[in-house]
């Protein structure tokens, strides 16, 4: 038998992007130009190409669709449920990314409407399965957050405990004690001191930065 005898599935990727803004944990929706779930907002993607990679597809159907281009992505999961797609048998490949959205400039261009960034408490109603795929990302997201140290990324190159906090709790959505919390990063010993910060009113703060070469999982809450 060749591959010809087999019936092929289409292939697509959909890309997460989460972003923190206006203390708050936001998403890179787009609305649909064309059917199926035109009008709708969905999670920005597309179709592979034979000639591209899986990564090179989502990197392509993000910028042509956002704007957002030079991010890195790291692949989620496969979903492929049989009739998540009216279409057909479509097969997608997710990825996510966490992003600093005071960089990026939306652009709203080739089968889409608009481009916007939504709270993940008032998101609205998403085509095909994006939900779905949005509720792994977002337990992928916080089990980084637990495990790695890419919560910051988001912060300037030295920060206060407060600061870090605050990321954690806006992703996190709930409260941390803030002497535990402070506790168990100075106890993990990753981050470096830089003295106090002199440019505000009340108790000065200390500074820190995140010391290099910091394995790849560490556990931090």
């Amino acid at each position: 038998m060749t591959l010809n005898d087999y019936p092929k599935p289409s292939v697509t990727t959909d890309i997460v992007i989460f972003t923190i803004q206006d203390d708050d944990l936001k998403l890179l929706l787009v609305k649909r130009g064309l059917e199926p779930f035109k009008g709708k907002w969905a999670i920005p993607g597309g179709f592979v190409r034979l000639n591209e990679s899986l990564q090179e597809a989502a990197k392509r159907e993000l910028e042509e669709e956002t704007g957002v281009k030079d991010v890195y992505l790291e692949q989620l999961y496969t979903f492929g449920d049989l009739k998540r797609d009216p279409r057909g048998r479509v097969i997608t490949v997710s990825y996510m990314a966490l992003v600093n959205s005071d960089k990026i400039k939306l652009i709203s261009a080739t089968d889409v409407s608009d481009t916007q960034w939504f709270s993940m408490k008032k998101l609205p109603e998403l085509a095909f399965d994006h939900k779905k795929i949005l509720e792994y990302a977002l337990k992928r997201l916080r089990w980084k957050f637990e495990y790695t140290t890419v919560a910051f990324s988001m912060l300037p190159e030295k920060f206060t405990i407060s600061q870090i906090q605050k990321i954690y709790e806006i992703v996190f959505n709930k409260e941390f004690d803030k002497r535990n919390f402070a506790k168990k990063l100075l106890y993990l010993n990753i981050l470096k001191e830089h003295g106090i910060n002199k440019n505000v009113s009340h108790r000065p703060p200390m500074l820190y930065s995140l010391k290099p070469n910091i394995g790849e999982i560490i556990e931090i809450i």
